[in-house]
């Protein structure tokens, strides 16, 4: 029987409403070729999935769910198994291909996955279980700009076709599975802006723009991420990351403020920045609902959009056309361990597209870059952070990092980069091979400490 003539179904893997949308963007513009079938499979990533809200659970969900012909739930198909964990062993892929076929009702179809974070469960596994099927990958949010996390079976890599991403950072290409050859592919703005407009956005306020809403002026919205979690901030270095914000809207000139909290962070999570913008005469409001941040910029046309580096900064300023600001994003640079952390991208673009909150000239001066610039220094800042984080999955790309690190390693970029990492792979910026023993050696620490004595004793 030709392959043609065999039924296809396409099975798409989502966890966030933000996944959903890219996919219905896609399914819209025509990214997805036609199928006799459309399963849209959701999975709940979170550590007490029983009892924390699912895709199926957020706003919105109805409304992207008509682009699917049936809604499969992954947790359910693997119970008690957790999806971030959970993979078959070798023997039992066949059992459990004969298995979900036949409880998911697929027979002998052929079957396409579009799935999320290759590297990883439960997109991999879901891979590993249908092994004759081809692959998409599709980006949620900015960490697609980095390499893959690590070396994938080339059995897994070579089925892939394309990356399908958003054009957050217009001209700049996924570094993802490029040790593969796959070819990226953008996923039209104009369909995901109006997928977006389709989401309600539970904001404060009745219905309307700046006064509309209840605001006596555009608002500045702050964006929470829930960094905590990630371990990369101490609850109270959130916290305090908030009432930078809030400080900083103020100073700024803003006195409506808006914060839009990660849907999973506690409710306490906002309570000094509420005191804080107490203290400062401004009003905070906060959204308590899960929605995304999208259809709040569509409904308030903020002011600003302030936050650390979430990919909703990206949004703002590149598909919305809104004033951005970061802050905390350098400090976390400093202390993100291990260097091939995957938050590294997203922080890097960020922090080295962004303006700081801080300065109020360059929030004022601040433009979107266009495609030509993204081109230019900035992938080769991409190119030499990731080779840097992953040298054996990038490592055809060790000649360009080595330029782009000779020609432009300077006060402004070496937060990118840690001296050690480079030292390690003999990089430019690292300590050359025939000094690499003085960083241990006692006696030129205490001829350091010697020196840094008498500085610190010298008058004047």
């Amino acid at each position: 029987m030709a392959a043609q003539s065999i039924p296809c179904t396409q099975i798409f893997l989502a966890s966030t409403l933000y996944g959903m949308a890219t996919l219905a963007a896609g399914i819209d513009a025509g990214s997805f070729p036609p199928a006799g079938r459309r399963i849209l499979l959701t999975s709940n990533h979170s550590l007490t999935a029983e009892v924390s809200p699912g895709l199926a659970d957020m706003p919105g969900f109805a409304t992207l769910r008509t682009r699917f012909d049936e809604v499969l739930d992954w947790n359910a198909a693997i119970a008690p198994q957790h999806p971030s964990a959970w993979a078959p062993r070798p023997e039992d892929v066949p059992l459990w291909e004969r298995q979900l076929r036949a409880v998911w009702g697929l027979g002998e179809d052929r079957v396409e996955l579009i799935v999320e974070s290759i590297q990883v469960p439960p997109a991999r596994t879901l891979c590993t279980l249908f092994p004759g099927a081809t692959v998409d990958v599709y980006a949620d949010g900015l960490m697609s700009y980095g390499p893959t996390r690590f070396r994938l079976d080339p059995q897994l890599g070579m089925r892939v076709r394309r990356v399908l991403h958003l054009d957050l950072v217009p001209g700049l290409d996924p570094l993802l599975l490029t040790e593969f050859d796959v070819p990226p592919e953008l996923v039209p703005t104009p369909e995901f802006l109006k997928v977006l407009a389709e989401l309600p956005s539970y904001g404060p306020g009745p219905t309307g723009t700046g006064e509309e809403a209840g605001f006596g002026e555009a608002p500045a919205l702050l964006l929470g991420q829930y960094l905590s979690a990630l371990e990369l901030l101490s609850p109270q270095e959130e916290e305090e990351l908030h009432v930078e914000m809030v400080r900083g809207a103020h100073a700024l000139g803003h006195r409506e403020l808006v914060f839009k909290p990660h849907p999973s962070a506690p409710a306490e999570y906002s309570r000094r920045a509420e005191a804080e913008a107490e203290r400062l005469g401004a009003r905070l409001t906060v959204v308590t609902a899960p929605v995304l941040a999208e259809p709040l910029y569509q409904r308030l046309r903020p002011a600003l959009v302030v936050g650390c580096f979430s990919t909703g900064l990206l949004t703002a300023a590149t598909l919305y056309g809104l004033p951005v600001a970061r802050t905390g994003t350098e400090a976390v640079l400093a202390r993100l361990a291990p260097y091939q952390n995957s938050n590294r991208i997203p922080l890097t673009l960020v922090d080295a597209l962004l303006p700081p909150l801080a300065d109020a000239d360059a929030v004022a001066r601040w433009t979107a870059p266009g495609p030509e610039g993204a081109r230019g220094a900035l992938t080769g800042l991409l190119t030499a952070v990731g080779f840097t984080m992953q040298p054996q999955v990038l490592a055809p790309r060790r000649a360009e990092a080595e330029r782009y690190l000779a020609a432009h390693l300077d006060d402004r970029t070496w937060r990118y980069f840690k001296r050690r990492r480079l030292t390690t792979l003999g990089l430019p910026g690292g300590i050359p091979a025939q000094l690499s023993f003085l960083p241990a050696s006692p006696a030129v620490r205490r001829v350091v400490r010697r020196l840094r004595r008498l500085r610190t004793a010298r008058p004047g």
